[in-house]
């Protein structure tokens, strides 16, 4: 590894040392009786979540993923197990409130696998749009989408676009990560394998850094990840691209997968979300064009 990328590995190093020992500071109340409020929805008590909107400037996060399997070797939760501990972490940096475990997503090119929930795509927008208008009910005007699993994407551009086709009183967020150019050649630098996009080293690694109770890397090589070229089709798309690639369900190899590795794809993110949240809070102008936009559409 070259000094710049010990340097990157080190810098980042210290900064979840210090971030653990902030997060106990706090939790500890540096000796003070008053405890902090927590970001996790579902912990808050009635009374204290009123406080958690002002806290909050009205932010709140929703960790997206779906329940679908991912090789032998990780939990079928774990795209929303990293999308809420993303959350979570990047509110203990800048404070918001994070919605419980979101599910709900797109992911009937896993329908033949055990375990796979793949809901109606009616019922996947309805519930989503019944979601965000509960949440905003509660005085909450700023929604961040952060979400864990690719199949998502297009679903929830889709989703956000459409928020234009009638008023509303609450703006849409999607989170969308950047590559760090450093960050990323330490990640390269600790990868031993190159490819990969599902059940990966790359996921594998995250979940080793947050679940590792939950990880079985044993199994990791209990079948293929290899892309199997089962379709020839360029520049055009269809539905089975996925299926035909990989029927296991798993891309790419994870058996060199480390929680070290793990802490820094995490980091990454949490770090830029809470950048992101940050920007929403002292955001005005979406709205604002949004009021703007639905005034001069209805004449």
């Amino acid at each position: 590894m070259k000094t710049t990328s010990i340097a990157v590995v080190a810098l980042i190093a210290a900064t979840l040392s210090t971030g653990a020992q902030s997060a106990f500071a706090q939790k500890a109340g540096s000796n003070q009786n008053i405890k902090p409020i927590p970001a996790a929805w579902e912990e808050l008590t009635s009374s204290d979540f009123e406080i958690a909107v002002k806290q909050s400037e009205g932010v709140c996060i929703i960790p997206m993923g779906v329940i679908e399997k991912h090789g032998q070797h990780l939990p079928l939760g774990t795209d929303v197990f990293t999308s809420r501990e993303s959350a979570l972490r990047a509110a203990q940096k800048e404070y918001a409130i994070v919605y419980p475990f979101y599910f709900a997503g797109q992911i009937f090119e896993a329908m033949h696998q055990p375990g796979t929930i793949a809901y109606s795509p009616d019922m996947l927008y309805n519930l989503l749009e019944e979601t965000c208008r509960e949440i905003s009910r509660n005085g909450i005007k700023k929604i961040i989408f952060v979400n864990g699993h690719g199949g998502n994407t297009y679903f929830l551009q889709y989703f956000c676009q459409t928020q234009l086709a009638k008023e509303r009183d609450y703006s849409l967020y999607l989170f969308t990560p950047a590559v760090d150019a450093e960050t990323q050649k330490v990640i390269s630098s600790m990868r031993k394998s190159k490819t990969g996009g599902h059940a990966d080293e790359g996921e594998s690694s995250t979940m080793l850094a947050i679940r590792p109770d939950l990880v079985k890397m044993e199994r990791a090589t209990a079948e293929s990840g290899e892309e199997q070229k089962r379709l020839n089709l360029p520049n055009a798309y269809t539905a089975i691209w996925w299926y035909s690639k990989y029927p296991n369900h798993y891309a790419g190899e994870a058996s060199g997968a480390s929680a070290e590795l793990g802490k820094i794809i995490m980091e990454q993110k949490i770090n830029q979300l809470a950048e992101v949240i940050k920007t929403v809070k002292a955001d005005k102008a979406t709205m604002s064009l949004q009021r703007e936009f639905w005034q001069k559409s209805s004449k």
